[in-house]
């Protein structure tokens, strides 16, 4: 089994504002091509235009249609991948050493060449950010790209995890959650950032901005007129096209 340091130098993480996604899986695509090009073995896909697709992701995001009471209801997008607990169930689980959590940075990560693939990790993991490569017959899991923050052969800006530089609403923010001066430490406080299960009792690192409500009902009714369909018939070209693509 392996154990957990006492402490970490920093607690290296992720702000994700909810608020500010809007689904467009950017994130997800980025994660998936930069994980796949460069650190460890690639991200497996095997029949991915099949019947039964199965595919390795590191960070995937979910839509999910919320209702609150006297509110419009609206739609929140919801990315997820490893948190990096501080006390990280699927590292003290790992009957090899595997999986072990960084005292430099908090980052958690999995030695591929000493991963069994048991699965135990995955089953320990209340998040579920873990997934077995169906090829490799490993553990894979966000490593905060790990081989890319520390890289000095890229350009400044670049050295954040991908799918923070890819995110085109800037709703993905990195840095030291451990250190209260931070600029993603006072995002969090002035936005109430959120642990996600903080019940399960494994202190993540990442935090989640909360999403603002929208505006009511009966300002968003006024696009109702324009949605409406059109008795009158289009002239012209684009009419006959209509017509007849109606036949068909």
């Amino acid at each position: 089994m392996t154990t957990l340091p006492q402490s970490t130098d920093k607690k290296l993480g992720l702000v994700i504002d909810l608020d500010t996604c809007v689904g467009c899986h950017a994130c997800e695509i980025s994660c998936k091509e930069w994980n796949t090009s460069n650190y460890g073995a690639p991200l497996s896909d095997v029949d991915a235009y099949g019947a039964n697709p199965v595919g390795t992701f590191l960070n995937r995001v979910h839509s999910f249609e919320v209702k609150q009471e006297n509110k419009p209801a609206q739609v929140t997008h919801f990315p997820k991948s490893c948190l990096h607990c501080e006390d990280a169930p699927c590292v003290t689980v790992c009957p090899t050493g595997a999986s072990y959590k960084r005292t430099e940075d908090g980052i958690v990560l999995v030695n591929e060449s000493d991963c069994i693939g048991c699965g135990l990790c995955a089953w320990s993991c209340p998040y579920g950010a873990r997934e077995m490569d169906a090829l490799a017959g490993v553990m894979k899991k966000c490593t905060l790209c790990v081989d890319r923050i520390y890289n000095e052969n890229i350009p400044e800006r670049d050295r954040v995890p991908s799918c923070v530089r890819t995110c085109p609403a800037g709703a993905r923010h990195f840095g030291d959650l451990g250190d209260p001066d931070s600029d993603v430490s006072r995002l969090v406080a002035e936005r109430g950032g959120m642990e996600l299960m903080p019940e399960q009792g494994t202190k993540p690192v990442n935090r989640y901005l909360p999403p603002r409500p929208k505006a009511d009902v009966e300002e968003i009714d006024v696009l109702a007129p324009f949605l409406q369909r059109q008795d009158e018939e289009a002239g012209g070209f684009l009419g006959w096209l209509d017509r007849t693509l109606e036949k068909l």
